[in-house]
């Protein structure tokens, strides 16, 4: 083989190889698990019991989680093969376009579901381990075929979408129950609610986030059959008026991990704009009734939840 012919073999090796890493990526919903799995390590560093950052252990646990995560996605994106392949925004996706098959995606998404739950098991314990299997069962085989059925899965779905919260806080306290106490090395208790409390901000956070992207998307759900928003006949004021009273429940929620000493005042204040700057949007949405008031609702959610975490933890009392 000449020299040229060797090079050309090298390129298309190299560009065939970025194709199908940058498949995987879109197989596992690689921005999506990301985000996810940021709430899942933050919450980890929020917890009392952690008192250092651990580069080794955040590192494990972020990987943990995004195998996990994208264990799910790949079973979602399996499951739904023919749905995606008939709206825009999901179309090319690599098992609805034809360039993965079903039982790859599957294959995938057992070894990478396996993995992430065994690392959780070992490196943190079984709770957290245990925990992510659920989230991920209740994703893949519970909330992804409900959607087809009732406007339901969206409550069904908030729950692994607000699981990493907890899953972070149990890997590091490994305590579970809402109604047990962590005790801190400095040997101060602190009630286990201000864990549930981070998976409460989570999963209230996800029903007006979700209800602005099922808005926009309407069309395209509404063509496959999707039964995402709460009225049955679409983006209405009865939908708007939902992510408005949702906004609004985030207000006291937020305040929880002040309640329970988790973090102090600075935090406290900074929820409380973030949450009243959600409320604002979509007070706009049920005025203006309009694609574009629901895509800033969608952006001001995406913008929230970072915020208020990073908040939380730069002002956790230690």
């Amino acid at each position: 083989m000449n020299m040229m012919a060797r090079t050309e073999l090298q390129e298309s090796t190299s560009y065939n190889l970025s194709l199908k890493v940058k498949d995987y990526m879109l197989l596992t919903k690689f921005t999506l698990s990301f985000t996810v799995v940021f709430s899942c390590v933050i919450c980890y560093l929020l917890a009392p019991t952690v008192v250092e950052f651990n580069w080794k252990m955040i590192v494990i646990l972020f990987v943990a989680g995004m195998l996990v995560t994208g264990s799910a996605n790949a079973i979602n994106q399996a499951v739904e093969k023919d749905t995606d392949a008939q709206m825009k925004r999901t179309g090319n996706r690599p098992v609805a376009a034809g360039r993965m098959s079903q039982n790859e995606a599957y294959i995938f998404a057992l070894i990478a579901g396996l993995a992430g739950v065994a690392m959780m098991w070992y490196f943190f314990n079984l709770d957290a381990a245990l925990l992510s299997l659920f989230s991920l069962f209740l994703y893949a085989y519970i909330y992804t075929p409900l959607k087809k059925v009732n406007s339901i899965a969206v409550l069904v779905g908030a729950f692994p979408g607000a699981l990493p919260c907890l899953i972070g806080w149990v890997a590091g306290t490994g305590v579970v129950s809402p109604f047990a106490s962590v005790t801190t090395p400095g040997g101060v208790e602190m009630s286990n609610m201000a864990g549930w409390a981070l998976f409460g901000i989570q999963f209230i956070w996800q029903f007006p986030h979700f209800w602005a992207i099922a808005w926009v998307a309407h069309s395209d759900y509404s063509r496959v059959g999707f039964k995402l928003l709460p009225s049955e006949k679409g983006p209405t004021k009865f939908t708007a008026m939902q992510a408005v009273m949702y906004s609004v429940l985030m207000v006291p929620i937020g305040l929880l991990p002040y309640y329970y000493g988790l973090t102090g005042s600075v935090s406290m204040w900074i929820v409380l704009v973030a949450n009243v700057f959600m409320i604002v949007q979509s007070a706009r949405l049920l005025k203006d009734m309009s694609v574009p008031a629901a895509r800033r609702v969608m952006f001001s959610s995406y913008i929230y939840l970072p915020v208020v975490l990073l908040a939380l933890l730069a002002d956790k009392v230690r």
